[in-house]
C-alpha cells in the first residue's frame, strides 16, 4: 500500500522551492585572558568561517510503520545541502556506534559483564578511566574511521587529536576517500561515573570541516611546543570555535536511545531507537525551548563556591526574587546529556558555572560546550561563561574547560546581564 503523504512541524517545500538561508557574517572572536600566548593568527580557511546555513530535509512520504529513519533523513539533507555531501556516511557511523553502546550500556549489570569498574589508567584531565570509556572511545574512532570521510578525531579520552587518514592509507581494510572529510569530536561516554549506579549516561559529539590548506605556521614557528607538520594540521582543524560546526549532536542511553542532532538549519531533530527494527526513528521533528521555564539544573552543592553574580542569580530562582517572580524547581542528574536533553524537551536553565576550585570551569569546551551550545541556540535558547558567548570561544588547546550557563533566553539573560552589572560596578 502507497504510503501518505504528511506535512512535517519543520521547513517543508518542494525540493524545487528550497533556497538557502543568509550567510552565517564573520563572527566576532572577544578578547580575553589566556593562559599562555595564541600561536596563530588564522586558524582556518576564511571561507569556512562564511559558511551558509544549512536547509532542513523534505519528506513528502512517510511510511505508517518505519516513519522517517536516521538514514534516510541525512540523504535528504545532502540532497538539499551540497557543502554537506557524505555527512550521511559519517552519521551511519555514528549511529552504529549509538547501538553498539547503547546494547553494552544496557548489559553491563548482567552477571558475568565485564565492562563496570575502573580501568587501571587515568586520562589526560587526571580523571580515573572507567573501563566502560576506554571500550566505548574505540567503539566511536573505529566507526568513524572506517567511514572514509574523517581526516581528524579528538576525544576527551585522547590526549591529542589524531590524524586517522594517515592511518587509513596504509589500511587495506578502509576505503580512503580523499574528497570530503571532517574532524569530528567526542565525549564517548559523558557520566560515566554514574553508570555503576544505572543512571543516564551519554555521548556527545561535533563535527567540524576539514581544511587541508589551513594555515599551519603558527605552529611550526612556536618556540613553546614542538610540532610537526601532521601534528599542526590536527591541532589547527581541531582547534575551531562552535560557529564553525557542521553538525553536533548527543545521544541518550535511558530508558530509550536518544540520538539528538543538528546540522546548523535552526532546527533540532530528535530520534528514537526503534529496536526491533534496529533504526533510529524521527520521533521530535522540530525541537524548541520556551522562551522560559522556572526549572533550573546545577550542582548546588558548589553554590559557596560560585562568584557572586551567579549566587545573585541563583538566589533570586530559589526565593522566587528574580526576574520571572516565581520559585524555581530544581532538578539535576549530574550527567550533563540527560540535564541537557531534560531542558531541550522542558525548558530551563542548565549550567555548571566556574568555581573556587574549578576557576576556568569543568566542562570541556570542544568536546561538551560547543556541541551542547550548538544544539540549545539552534533550538532557540542562549549558552553562555556568564561573561561571552561559548559558541565565538576559540579553544587554545583541546581540552580547555569553561564555565557553562544553557538553556531558555530569558534565564540565560538574566545570568548574562547579573554578570554585566557586576563588571560595570567594579569598575566605577
Amino acid at each position: 500500500m502507497k504510503a501518505p503523504s504528511v506535512i512535517l512541524p519543520f521547513t517543508l517545500v518542494s525540493c524545487a522551492n528550497v533556497h538557502l538561508a543568509n550567510a552565517f557574517t564573520n563572527h566576532q572572536i572577544s578578547q580575553r585572558h589566556h593562559s599562555f600566548k595564541r600561536m596563530f593568527t588564522t586558524r582556518i580557511n576564511s571561507d569556512l568561517l562564511e559558511q551558509q546555513q544549512a536547509v532542513s530535509p523534505i519528506f513528502d512520504e512517510v511510511c505508517d510503520t518505519t516513519g522517517i529513519t536516521l538514514t534516510r533523513f541525512m540523504q535528504n539533507v545532502e540532497r538539499v545541502n551540497p557543502e554537506l555531501q557524505e555527512l550521511s556516511q559519517l552519521f551511519s557511523g555514528i549511529q552504529t556506534s549509538a547501538k553498539a553502546i547503547s546494547n553494552l550500556v544496557k548489559r553491563s549489570h548482567l552477571p558475568g559483564s565485564s565492562v563496570l569498574g575502573l580501568e587501571g589508567a587515568v586520562n589526560v584531565q587526571g580523571e580515573d578511566q572507567k573501563k566502560l570509556d576506554v571500550i566505548t572511545n574505540e567503539i566511536l574512532k573505529r566507526a568513524l574511521r572506517f567511514t572514509g570521510k574523517v581526516g581528524i578525531v579528538a576525544s576527551e579520552e585522547e590526549d591529542e587529536p589524531m590524524d586517522v587518514s594517515a592511518e587509513e592509507k596504509d589500511d587495506k581494510e578502509v576505503i580512503y576517500d580523499e574528497g570530503s572529510k571532517y574532524v569530528t569530536v567526542f565525549d564517548p561516554l559523558d557520566g560515566s561515573s554514574n553508570v555503576d549506579a544505572g543512571i543516564p549516561t551519554g555521548t556527545i559529539f561535533g563535527i567540524f570541516h576539514h581544511d587541508e590548506s589551513c594555515d599551519i605556521s603558527g605552529f611550526l614557528d612556536s618556540d613553546e611546543i614542538d610540532f610537526n607538520v601532521n601534528d599542526a594540521v590536527c591541532m589547527v582543524n581541531t582547534l575551531q570555535p562552535g560557529n564553525n560546526l557542521a553538525a553536533a549532536g548527543y545521544v541518550l542511553y535511558s530508558s530509550s536511545t536518544f540520538l539528538v542532532m543538528t546540522i546548523g538549519s535552526g532546527e533540532v531533530y530528535g530520534f528514537t531507537l526503534d529496536e526491533q527494527l534496529g533504526e533510529f526513528i524521527l520521533s521530535h521533528p522540530s525541537i524548541r525551548l520556551p522562551d522560559s521555564t522556572p526549572i533550573m539544573s546545577f550542582n548546588e552543592a558548589n553554590w559557596d563556591m560560585w562568584d557572586e553574580p551567579m549566587r545573585e542569580v541563583h538566589n533570586g530562582w530559589r526565593s522566587g526574587t528574580g526576574k520571572a517572580g516565581s520559585r524555581y524547581t530544581s532538578r539535576y542528574v549530574g550527567s550533563m546529556v540527560a540535564d541537557v536533553h531534560r531542558t531541550l524537551l522542558y525548558g530551563g536553565v542548565f549550567g555548571y558555572p566556574a568555581d573556587t576550585k574549578n576557576i576556568s570551569g569543568k566542562l570541556r569546551l570542544l568536546y561538551e560546550g560547543a556541541p551542547m551550545s550548538f544544539l540549545i541556540e539552534q533550538a532557540g535558547g542562549l549558552a553562555t561563561t556568564g561573561r561571552e558567548r561559548v559558541m565565538d570561544i576559540i579553544p587554545d588547546n583541546v581540552h580547555e574547560r569553561v564555565p557553562i550557563v544553557m538553556g531558555s533566553k530569558n534565564e540565560v539573560q538574566e545570568v548574562i546581564d547579573a554578570y554585566k552589572k557586576h563588571d560595570s560596578d567594579n569598575l566605577l
